[in-house]
């Protein structure tokens, strides 16, 4: 018998209820396939997902064991988004529309769900337009980085991208610049940080990379006295946001 989906984490087990998802639309963020297993129904849904652009790990079945909360997922797991993602045209909208200057906030492989979700309530607070996350080595839209955000999800769009380099090249085209944070860049009260931007924080422990900060037009760094050598990525970013406030009020 096919399993129901699971309420814990988005998780959806069973081949007929993953490809219900994938059918309907639905966002998932990644799925999760036994490794090896080639017959009909585990191939439609992997050429399903590969459509929808889904990011998929096919691992042993051990692993789906482990994840898996109902013990019948049929050699196949997706964890689905809570919140709906957008485009990045929609954030440009989400512009326009208020008559503002571009602000915009790039997260370089967050994987922290706590950080993600922090970041998203900074931004919604700070006045940016939305926030842009990767799809590859990064935590999506999790019901914990819903309840992080407390609230900033359901007025902050995020949207999702297959490579942020190229991204940051496109909306160069749209007349944005762009800012990243690091310990080696210009000291951030000594930049111009004002019009349409861009500003782009980087992984927990490797900071931007360095595809991404070669992208970037400013490199900005955070004064610091203290005894340690860095921040937390969500207060970088909440810390590097309101100086752009500053600036732009």
């Amino acid at each position: 018998m096919e399993t129901k989906q699971t309420v814990q984490e988005n998780r959806i087990e069973g081949r007929n209820a993953v490809m219900e998802a994938l059918r309907s639309g639905k966002s998932i963020d990644k799925l999760y396939v036994l490794d090896g297993c080639q017959d009909g129904p585990i191939r439609s849904i992997v050429r399903a997902a590969r459509k929808g652009d889904t990011l998929i790990q096919f691992v042993e079945k051990v692993r789906l064991d482990q994840l898996s909360v109902t013990g019948h997922h049929q050699g196949v797991i997706a964890i689905a988004a809570s919140y709906e993602y957008a485009e990045v045209e929609d954030i440009l909208e989400n512009a326009r529309k208020k008559g503002e200057p571009p602000f915009l906030i790039l997260l370089d492989n967050i994987e922290d769900p706590h950080n993600l979700g922090a970041i998203i309530r900074t931004a919604n607070l700070a006045g940016a337009h939305g926030v842009i996350i990767p799809k590859r080595r990064a935590v999506g839209l999790t019901a914990t980085v819903a309840r992080t955000s407390a609230g900033a999800l359901n007025y902050t769009p995020v949207a999702k991208v297959t490579n942020m380099a190229k991204t940051i090249e496109q909306l160069k085209k749209e007349g944005l610049w762009f800012v990243c944070a690091d310990m080696g860049g210009t000291r951030m009260y000594d930049l111009d940080l004002k019009g349409p931007i861009g500003l782009v924080i980087g992984n927990e422990g490797e900071g931007v990379s360095q595809l991404v900060r070669e992208k970037c037009d400013l490199i900005a760094a955070i004064p610091m006295k203290g005894d340690i050598d860095s921040l937390n990525a969500s207060v970088a970013a909440g810390v590097l946001a309101f100086e752009i406030v500053r600036q732009r009020g």
